[in-house]
């Protein structure tokens, strides 16, 4: 008798399991959001997965989503970097919850071997992978996790960007340990120092290139002149776009070496807020004083209030009107185009011109992989770096 009732309950309690086919359709269900709008059913959202740790925590975060928002806040001064952590942190949970049924906290090594595969080919394709791999905004309902299929190297960054996520995580006293510490480590090897670069002869041409700019009026020689000095800055100086938009004049200075000689330095403020000095060769100087010599000394035209740019645009605007309603009268001006402000147009019009005006002239630099742009001409060299003096120092006599 006893052996029938066992029997019967196996069978009632294998009925009334959850199957896992029921369980893989409920996380189908799962509509793939952003993180900023995601909401986890209560069974997945991790405060009870089985890598969490018992301990004190450091953060408050009592759930994964809470957690990964807690490792973002972190970096959400840097655009960049935040925009590619949340990226891959996203992915990862969403993946997470729907193909495996799992919390970002219960993911075990094996698990994480899978995501590695899965990021080679993202599949369901229509599930995934954004419609004509669009990049649409976070709101947009066409918005998926993926644009595409990932380069190799891409596919790399991502697993390295989760493995600082689950070590942050264990050193915060949420999870007991990180999974993908167990995969197996591969070998740095110290990338091949290159030498590439433009030889004098191709550097000459640039700078004649230059010189053939048409420079008749004020305006044609203020391009003229800066193009000639931000090319040289470029170039000699081996600099990416923000380290020069993000540093000023002053950041220039001198000092003298051991041997008495002067020695021109360039402090920047590079990628990752890394201070760096770029010695700053003779032929940079010499640029730079021409470009200052012949742009004249810098005063503001414009005062300075606290909202700075839209109190320039309306400056300009009113210095300008009388000159814009004898435009209007001659029909110079029409329709929207007559209604825009003048500074506004002014600035994009001349953010266009420059683009196209400069991609001519770096043109063959393009040939140069962005990893090997950071160079030195052959004919400069690297002296040893002293403390910073006045940035106010005038420059070298034959630099004026």
């Amino acid at each position: 008798m006893l052996k029938f009732v066992d029997a019967d309950a196996t069978i009632i309690a294998r009925h009334l399991a959850p199957s896992p086919s029921i369980a893989h359709m409920k996380t189908a269900l799962i509509a793939l959001r952003p993180l900023d709008v995601l909401e986890l059913p209560a069974d997945l959202d991790g405060s009870d997965g089985t890598n969490r740790a018992h301990g004190h925590a450091q953060i408050a975060a009592r759930d994964d989503l809470n957690a990964v928002r807690a490792w973002l806040a972190r970096v959400a001064d840097k655009k960049t970097t935040f925009e590619n952590y949340r990226k891959e942190a996203e992915r990862l949970l969403l993946w997470a919850l729907v193909q495996l049924g799992k919390p970002l906290s219960s993911l075990t090594h094996e698990d994480l071997q899978l995501f590695r595969e899965f990021l080679k080919d993202p599949q369901p394709r229509s599930r995934w992978v954004a419609d004509g791999g669009r990049k649409f905004p976070r709101h947009d309902p066409r918005w998926l996790p993926f644009y595409g299929a990932l380069a190799a190297s891409s596919q790399r960054q991502a697993m390295v960007i989760i493995n600082a996520l689950f070590a942050w995580l264990v050193e915060a006293g949420y999870l007991a340990g990180n999974p993908l510490s167990l995969s197996r480590q591969r070998t740095h090897r110290t990338k091949p120092r290159i030498t590439r670069y433009l030889d004098r002869e191709l550097w000459q041409e640039v700078k004649l290139h230059i010189d053939s700019l048409p420079k008749d009026t004020p305006r044609e020689r203020e391009r003229y002149l800066r193009a000639r000095w931000l090319l040289t800055l470029f170039y000699l100086g081996g600099l990416r776009i923000s380290e020069v938009s993000g540093n000023t004049m002053g950041c220039f200075f001198c000092r003298r070496d051991a041997d008495g000689h002067e020695r021109w330095w360039l402090e920047v403020l590079g990628k990752g807020d890394k201070e760096g000095l770029v010695p700053a060769s003779a032929e940079m100087i010499v640029e730079l004083g021409r470009y200052r010599r012949e742009r004249g000394p810098v005063r503001p035209a414009l005062t300075a209030r606290r909202h700075a740019a839209r109190a320039a645009a309306r400056q300009i605007d009113e210095a300008t009107h009388t000159r814009r309603a004898a435009h209007d009268r001659q029909g110079h001006l029409c329709g929207r185009r007559r209604r825009a402000p003048v500074a506004r147009r002014g600035v994009r019009g001349t953010g266009r011109s420059a683009r196209s005006r400069l991609g001519t002239l770096v043109a063959p630099y393009r040939r140069l992989p962005h990893g090997r742009r950071r160079h030195r001409p052959a004919y400069s060299t690297r002296q040893p770096a002293s403390r910073l003096t006045d940035e106010h120092e005038p420059l070298p006599a034959h630099a004026r």
